[in-house]
């Protein structure tokens, strides 16, 4: 019988299960750092749309000298053809949220700015908080 001397090199498995376990507990207090940035940074994005959708309406309202009725209207003449429309409003379509839902508008003239413009939030429903909360010109319950 030949005896074999050669040293093998190599990782054992508790070495392999240490580095693993520790690979997971960075990830998941990395990830959950990451997650809560891009949700911040969706509502930051909703807020920026809904300024610009805002300049939108005053523009249509200097010119038409009322808001539209729907959010449409910013891109396509209203049906009652309009000589003071001198749109379209917007550069490009009509945006959706950052969740992939349209933003709410309501004319009302009770409200601050002549209309109520916002988003649902994450959640997709009126009211919430914090992250789910509702995104801007959110009328008073």
């Amino acid at each position: 019988m030949k005896k074999i001397n050669a040293r093998q090199y190599g990782f054992s498995m508790i070495e392999l299960l240490v580095v693993l376990v520790i690979l997971g507990l960075l990830a998941g207090i990395v990830g959950q750092q990451f997650l809560g940035k891009a949700e911040t940074s969706k509502v930051r994005a909703a807020e920026a749309q809904i300024k610009i959708l805002k300049m939108a309406l005053q523009t249509y309202r200097l010119d038409v000298g009322r808001y539209p009725e729907k959010l449409q209207d910013l891109n396509t003449a209203p049906s009652q053809q309009n000589r003071y429309w001198s749109g379209p409003y917007l550069d490009d379509e009509l945006p959706l949220d950052p969740w992939n839902s349209g933003y709410v508008y309501r004319v009302d003239s009770n409200a601050p700015q002549g209309f109520y413009l916002y988003s649902n939030g994450a959640d997709g429903v009126a009211g919430g908080e914090g992250l789910n909360a509702d995104v801007g010109y959110v009328p008073k319950v």
